[in-house]
């Protein structure tokens, strides 16, 4: 089943990122069609689930009266950040009380176990299935840029294209340098899988030894000369590592 879910320029409400500062989200396009916003639908499946089992269900008007929920459920937490200090700025959790800034900082004093100490354990180092070579020289590293998000569908059509318009293979000095590389210069990125062409980017942000490939570039997808490896334990490819040459064009 596929719900026309509204994207987040389409709705209202809030946004808890990975450093856990909550902000707040608002509406500056109409949805499409029957576009709803990821609330709507989620109350109407459980007003529907509880029709069916013959459950009481309690109506929310918005979002700001889910996260007052939100609020209430989890005072320690969330307590006190509230939709009017969200019009300002965001503000990261935990945060008890309104007059409390919001936590920067997590387990300054003690680690939230008994004995409030960390528990670590050790890992040891499994090598990459696939490391550089006389052959193969280099080490492939893909990733993303700021402009772009996964296979550029939306971003590469829109005025973001202007700002990084064309896949740019990141390569240190001392590597170009070496190979007669200048910056700009049209390259091939070849590895046991594929080969594919972009624009030399030389650059210290890379070190010696390591090719950055972005992967949004669908006429030219890094990630085509990546390994099909996975992690033993998370089953995740081993997109990140790859052996690979560069080649100047004739």
């Amino acid at each position: 089943m596929i719900l026309p879910a509204a994207s987040f320029l389409e709705k209202e409400g809030t946004f808890t990122n990975t450093d856990r500062r909550v902000q707040r989200v608002r509406q500056i396009l109409t949805p499409p069609g029957e576009a709803r916003p990821d609330w709507w639908i989620t109350q109407e499946l459980g007003k529907r689930l509880a029709q069916a089992l013959g459950r009481p269900w309690v109506l929310h008007p918005g979002p700001e009266a889910i996260w007052e929920e939100v609020r209430r459920a989890i005072p320690e937490m969330m307590g006190g950040i509230t939709y009017r200090r969200l019009e300002s700025e965001g503000v990261r959790w935990p945060c008890p009380h309104e007059d409390h800034p919001g936590e920067a900082v997590l387990f300054q004093k003690r680690f939230n176990t008994p004995s409030g100490k960390a528990r670590f354990f050790p890992v040891h180092f499994t090598p990459p299935a696939e490391t550089p070579s006389e052959e193969y020289p280099f080490t492939l590293s893909t990733g993303r840029v700021l402009f772009h998000w996964h296979g550029g569908t939306l971003s590469r059509n829109s005025q973001l294209k202007e700002a990084y318009p064309e896949l740019k293979v990141e390569v240190n000095p001392k590597d170009a340098q070496r190979l007669g590389i200048g910056d700009g210069e049209i390259i091939q990125v070849v590895s046991r899988r594929g080969r594919i062409r972009a624009r030399a980017w030389v650059t210290d942000r890379t070190p010696e030894g390591v090719v950055y490939a972005p992967f949004h570039f669908a006429e030219a997808p890094a990630n085509r000369l990546t390994t099909d490896a996975l992690d033993p334990f998370s089953r995740i490819p081993e997109y990140k590592v790859a052996a690979v040459r560069l080649e100047k064009l004739d």
